[in-house]
């Protein structure tokens, strides 16, 4: 261990394992530790006893919930869209190999007490139960301006320049009601918040672009993919993608201390005894928390279940958006659920994962709106978490800390903190553009 690195690695959760690849990748000299035995970190996924152990703290779960080795838990749940940026870096990475994904069944709104499946096209938007008529030809319209609009094709602008003009201002031209606005706002563009109606409008635009595109690419009920047997696997596809261009990996390395010079830049990590050295440092929260400040918490209920959630069309997964004004929140609630048919529980079982940004200190109370949409749950299982981001300076001391996992339940916040860490560390863009196919392929193999 006593060696020199461009970049030693601490924890496997998912985004230091997607950054250690891709930095194998470029050609830098990577090791990886963890002061754990297992891969994931806080993204680890679990079997049925491991479950057990951490939730209710003894290694015996009841015999009729079935084998322990067919659940595949994930305690950071999350899809990805399937056109979307964590899918371009799995490709890029050339990462897909490892990993066979199935599309996701249903993405559904919660609205005035009721779920929904979330429109996202112009004839989705005619068919949807989710507007009246004369809504529904207006977010025609629109759904069709944002179908139609190409950065580079000034025609297809309709006089709006949307890098100026707030998402606020395009939505009002098209009259939409506030219900439209919510949905497209948050189950469709995927904001976690109402700040975007007064920023420009591109951003907006381009998320529900992604939406429509990743809806169309699988012609499922949703625009969603998720790997067979759960996210546990996604950070040990890219561990052996590391390994394949030289990255050296080091599970159960006790203490994992980094260490820093007189002017406070770091210059490797000791572990029992030995000092591995190295230019930059990129790790978790855990490992740095002298650099990093509590900016929330998140509250989570694990169910196991014997059946689809209701008025899903027995989807067998699906995700579920509670915006948080149906709610009388400041965060949206996600239901996440996934079942056998991925892999993830025995025959007949369903896992669902209800989640949200904690504001008080009792998630039993504060999950109830989705814990309620479930019906029947065989067990529950209650957590609070807090949240961190990082308050250093990379330059000043070579240290690269992630932010922790938020409550959504789809990936487009996490890779972009991976992306931009990527950015930081080599000063290089990453390039994603690549054949998406690649992925598609994966997902029709399954």
């Amino acid at each position: 261990m006593d060696q020199e690195y461009d970049v030693i690695v601490l924890g496997t959760g998912l985004k230091e394992c997607i950054l250690s690849g891709l930095l194998s990748v470029n050609g830098l000299k990577v090791l990886h530790m963890d002061r754990n035995d297992y891969y994931g970190g806080e993204s680890s996924s679990l079997n049925l006893v491991q479950l057990w152990k951490r939730f209710r703290g003894s290694n015996t779960p009841p015999e009729n919930l079935g084998a322990s080795k067919e659940y595949n838990v994930d305690m950071i749940p999350k899809f990805m869209m399937a056109n979307g940026t964590l899918v371009r870096v799995l490709i890029h990475a050339n990462v897909t190999k490892y990993l066979n994904f199935k599309a996701v069944d249903g993405s559904f709104v919660y609205q005035k007490g009721k779920i929904y499946k979330v429109p996202a096209t112009d004839v989705e938007a005619l068919t949807s139960t989710l507007m009246g008529l004369f809504e529904k030809r207006r977010a025609r319209k629109f759904f069709i301006y944002v179908q139609d609009y190409e950065e580079t094709d000034p025609k297809s602008h309709e006089g709006l320049d949307l890098t100026k003009v707030t998402a606020r201002e395009v939505i009002s031209k098209y009259g939409l009601d506030d219900s439209t606005v919510e949905f497209i706002g948050h189950a469709v563009a995927l904001h976690r918040d109402d700040c975007y109606l007064d920023k420009p409008a591109i951003d907006t635009i381009k998320r529900m672009k992604l939406y429509a595109e990743s809806l169309a690419r699988f012609k499922g009920g949703s625009p969603y993919i998720y790997p067979l047997y759960g996210l546990g696997e996604l950070p040990q596809a890219f561990a052996r993608l590391s390994a394949v261009y030289g990255g050296t990996y080091m599970l159960n390395k006790p203490e994992c201390k980094v260490e820093f010079d007189e002017s406070g830049k770091a210059y490797g990590v000791t572990s029992e005894g030995e000092t591995a050295k190295a230019k930059k440092i990129v790790c978790d929260p855990s490992y740095l928390p002298d650099k990093v400040k509590k900016v929330g918490r998140v509250a989570r209920a694990v169910c196991i279940m014997s059946h689809p959630i209701p008025d899903t069309n027995n989807s067998h997964s699906v995700q579920i958006i509670l915006p948080q004004n149906q709610l009388g929140r400041k965060s949206d609630m996600y239901v996440f659920c996934c079942s056998y048919a991925h892999n993830v529980a025995p025959k007949d079982k369903y896992i669902a994962i209800v989640s949200t940004e904690a504001e008080t200190d009792n998630p039993q109370v504060e999950l109830k709106p989705g814990i309620d949409l479930l019906g029947t749950v065989d067990e529950t299982f209650f957590e609070i978490y807090d949240r961190f981001e990082p308050v250093n300076n990379p330059l000043d001391d070579n240290c690269f800390v992630s932010a922790s996992y938020d409550a959504t339940t789809h990936f487009e916040s996490t890779v972009a903190d991976v992306v931009a860490m990527y950015s930081k560390i080599t000063g290089k863009e990453l390039d994603l553009t690549v054949d998406l196919s690649a992925a598609s392929a994966a997902a029709e193999q399954s």
